[in-house]
């Protein structure tokens, strides 16, 4: 079974403990074993928390013709697909 195990923290250098409970729980959900301490890893929390967020980019969907706003910024010659086009084309393309 699971046993408590000491790791080393990857930012600060600093030992932690992941619990046997810890580890069972990991485990289920398919997550990797921590790299950080519970400090660092809520301080990492906190600092993406403050992110600026993601520009849009104004575009033209190339199949509905609607306006849209992308994460990127279009290039010319280059179609753009409204989210609700894009999930179209991705359901049709899954039941290929």
């Amino acid at each position: 079974m699971y046993e408590d195990k000491t790791l080393v923290c990857k930012d600060c250098g600093k030992e932690f403990v992941f619990t046997a409970g810890e580890q069972e729980f990991y485990e289920t959900k398919g997550f990797s074993e921590p790299i950080r301490c519970k400090e660092c890893r809520d301080a990492r929390k906190a600092a993406g928390a403050q992110k600026k967020p993601r520009e849009l980019f104004d575009a033209v969907c190339a199949e509905c013709g609607n306006p849209c706003k992308v994460p990127f910024e279009p290039v010319e010659g280059r179609p753009v697909l409204c989210s609700e086009c894009f999930k179209k084309r991705k359901e049709a393309a899954e039941t290929v």
